[in-house]
Order: C-alpha cells, then structure tokens, then sequence
C-alpha cells in the first residue's frame, strides 16, 4: 500500500471547479487526489492543508530547539518542535509527495515557505557533522523512492521559457526536496489565470488531462 500526501498551499480555499475565483491548483490536486483513488482504493491518501492553516514560521526558538541534540532538548524545545515533528513525519511515510503551489510575486506562498522551512530539518531529513571531510551535510530520505509532484498555477504565461528566469515556485520546492533526498520530481501547471479567457480554459484542461496521466505512469511504476 502507498502513501499519498497532498499539500494544498492556496490562500483560496476552493478549487475553481466549485467557486468563481477558485483556487486552479486545488482543483488540479483534487483530481489527482480522486484520480489515483479510484485507480488505487486500497492506498492511504493525506491532506495537510497549509493554505487556510500555515505552520508556525521558524523563529529564534524553533531554531534553538532543532539545534540542540534531541536528548538535549528541554520540555519547551519539545513543545516547540512538536508540529514540525508531525509534518516531518508524514512526510517520511508519503511515498508520493503532491504541492500545490500557487505563483505568488513569482514565488511560492508563505504558507508554502513555512512547510519547508519546517520539513527541511537538521537531524531529521538532513545530517549535519561539521566533523565529516568533504561534504558535512548529507540526505536522509535519499534512497526511498519518494515522488514529488508541484502543482503550480499562474497569472501570466511562458514560465517555462520566456519568462523562465523569473519562476521560482518549483525550483523553490525541488531545490530543498532534492537537498533532503527527493530527487524524482513532476510539474503540472496552469497558466493565463489573469486573462480568464479561452486560453485559460485550454490551459486548465491540459493540466487535468496532464494529471491523470502522470497518476497512471506514476502507479504503473
């Protein structure tokens, strides 16, 4: 049985599907959701909702806290950690890692930054020994087979070339996932959002067509 989790990172709390002015990357995260369920029934999907709920930012503490040997660590520091624990450890038991991630200001959403800022964690995803020769920062989740699929959506289009250069939602993920050891990475998209017209629409409907197919090449492999 295989662990999907889905993150959802927009500030709109309904997919475009149900509202006007709806959110296109739950909409596409939802499909991909109910797709692989009815392909895989017996699979265990999860939702962690970042969007409506963000994690607490890193902060002076929580940075104190994740420093300090977890032997070390007093009550507070565990009390401080204990949702960056959770969120970590759904994250080592998901086989399929979904984010949904809006463009917001050509990046990601704060909502979006908090959760990595959370799950990328000295000790816990990735090893530090200042001792190691060489490289003194290693992966721990390299080697699991872990997939990461960014569902993405955007205002204007072409930032997959013409405007490359100023796309820094899914390098904002996949650079952080691949220096914690999740290296096999998948982008899905919506673009036109601020046009709202036929080429949004066209849009939308190859991100849906893109998504059921990836979700059958991912449980095929």
């Amino acid at each position: 049985m295989d662990t999907v989790l889905v993150i959802d990172g927009s500030a709109r709390t309904y997919g475009s599907d149900i509202a006007s002015f709806g959110s296109h990357t739950r909409r596409i995260s939802h499909l991909f959701a109910e797709t692989w369920r009815s392909q895989r029934p017996e699979d265990l999907i999860l939702h962690r909702e970042v969007g409506a709920v963000p994690p607490s930012p890193v902060d002076a503490d929580w940075v104190h806290a994740a420093f300090t040997p977890a032997e070390e660590r007093t009550f507070w520091m565990q009390q401080r950690l204990a949702e960056s624990d959770k969120l970590v450890d759904e994250l080592i038991a998901a086989d399929v890692i979904v984010v949904a991630a809006p463009m917001y200001n050509f990046g990601l959403p704060a909502q979006i930054k908090a959760y990595v800022d959370n799950v990328v964690r000295v000790g816990r995803t990735f090893g530090f020994d200042r001792s190691r020769d060489g490289e003194p920062y290693w992966p721990l989740l390299e080697g699991q087979n872990k997939k990461l699929v960014t569902i993405a959506s955007r205002g204007d289009f072409g930032y997959d070339d013409r405007l490359k250069h100023m796309n820094n939602v899914e390098t904002g993920i996949e650079i952080p996932f691949s220096y914690i050891g999740i290296t096999d990475h998948y982008r899905i998209a919506v673009e036109y959002d601020e046009f709202a017209d036929e080429r949004l629409q066209a849009s939308i409907k190859r991100a849906e067509e893109n998504t059921k197919d990836l979700v059958a090449t991912l449980i095929a492999a």
